[in-house]
């Protein structure tokens, strides 16, 4: 038996999506274990071209399980919506998907909150995705949660729900936005349940019997490192523990199961929304990135901004994630380049520093020191074959290689599943 835990090795948006699709051929049960539906991960195959939110992206291998962990916290409206659209596709999920009764649920106040929170904030405001994420998980661990398991039972719910109204109106109304009805509340989200009621069953059982008979599991992360609610760059980070170690609390996956984590990266660097950027281009070539990379998100449309690749960054989620393997995905984007940096550290009144010496504001002020390769503007689409890269391709994944002390063992080279270098 064998884990494997996929994660975003920087701020998200790497490319995990395909790599999983991949590696889901190989897998027998597809976990996603935290997050919600601010993560999107885009997968292109057979079936076609899929923005996937709460379901695990590994869900196109139909010989193998799609698990959604206890960790994953749920718009049931978004979830309603992936289900049908992988129906449509011709993916089946009966027998095959399984959703965790223990999951909490986004409920209508946790976004209108979200949204009048960051309004509030002004100038200061965190840049969240206005999914309802932060008061989801933040009811969660003040103990107002409600789950799937109350939806089981409509008097629990009731009572449920009716408790947080009278808690969550009051801060509506003093936040300037009309209070929610109890009932049309209840409506609408027992509509999308009962779609999903199917699917909804204790997943433990399952994942400890898998774990310990020979069982292939695949563990999807949803978000990408620096957005770890401990050791991101908080605060412009996510809810939930974006850790390889997440995974035993999100899923009840013991941690000794472990064997291989794959940290993703892109060739580049991006973040979406605010937080220091120590790498961040303002110029033509960050252009050319957004542009050649379609750095837009797939959860908000956003532009992404660019940067050059940050080793400092990816030696840290090495470290403390203990990485196996590292994906490098869209080398393609940088075909055109006549010349690339790599930031090889970053230094502080002229001393070497390092990511972990401080919190944000620390790392708003650091300087990255880079190093400089020559591109070799020829390309890279496609290509399958390690040897078939052109010789600076090859000397820039190398070098990216030695800075990480890590083993690249796959290199995407476009968006489809088959234009990917197996190492």
């Amino acid at each position: 038996m064998a884990v494997t835990i996929v994660i975003g090795a920087q701020w998200g948006d790497e490319g995990k999506g395909k790599i999983i699709d991949c590696l889901a051929d190989s897998s027998d049960l597809i976990v996603r274990f935290h997050g919600g539906n601010n993560a999107g991960h885009t997968v292109v195959n057979k079936f076609g071209k899929f923005p996937m939110h709460l379901i695990p992206s590994g869900v196109f291998n139909q010989k193998a399980k799609a698990i959604i962990g206890n960790g994953v916290i749920l718009d049931l409206e978004v979830l309603e919506n992936e289900i049908k659209m992988l129906e449509k596709a011709g993916v089946k999920l009966n027998g095959r998907l399984y959703i965790s009764p223990r999951c909490h649920v986004i409920m209508p106040y946790h976004k209108l909150l979200d949204r009048l929170y960051e309004q509030a904030k002004g100038k200061g405001k965190t840049g969240t995705t206005g999914k309802g994420i932060g008061p989801t998980y933040a009811d969660k661990v003040s103990y107002n949660g409600i789950r799937l398991a109350d939806f089981l039972d409509k008097a629990t719910f009731k009572s449920k729900l009716a408790g947080q109204l009278l808690i969550k109106n009051k801060i509506l109304i003093a936040l300037g936005e009309k209070p929610l009805k109890a009932e049309l509340v209840e409506k609408e989200l027992y509509r999308c349940f009962n779609k999903i009621r199917p699917f909804v069953k204790e997943v433990l059982p399952l994942l400890l019997d898998a774990s310990s008979n020979g069982s292939r599991i695949l563990a999807e992360g949803a978000h990408g490192m620096f957005l770890d609610n401990d050791w991101g760059t908080y605060p412009f980070v996510t809810a939930s523990n974006v850790l390889a170690s997440a995974i035993t609390a999100g899923s009840g996956i013991p941690p000794q199961k472990i064997k291989r984590v794959i940290g993703i990266a892109k060739a580049y660097t991006t973040r979406v929304g605010q937080g220091p950027f120590p790498t961040e281009l303002f110029d033509n070539n960050g252009e050319i990135l957004v542009e050649k990379g379609n750095e837009y998100g797939t959860t908000t449309g956003r532009r992404r901004r660019p940067g050059w690749f940050d080793t400092e960054l990816i030696r840290f989620t090495a470290k403390i994630n203990g990485l196996t393997d590292i994906a490098l995905t869209k080398l393609d984007v940088l075909d055109e380049f006549k010349e690339i940096k790599i930031c090889t550290g970053y230094k502080l009144g002229g001393r070497k520093v390092h990511y972990e010496d401080g919190d944000v504001n620390f790392l708003s002020k650091v300087k990255p020191v880079y190093k400089r390769l020559s591109g070799w503007r020829t390309s890279t689409r496609g290509i399958t074959r390690l040897n078939d890269l052109p010789l600076n391709a090859k000397k820039y994944i190398s070098e990216i290689e030695k800075q990480i002390g890590v083993k690249i063992s796959f290199i995407s080279t476009g968006e489809d599943r088959k234009e990917i270098i197996k190492v």
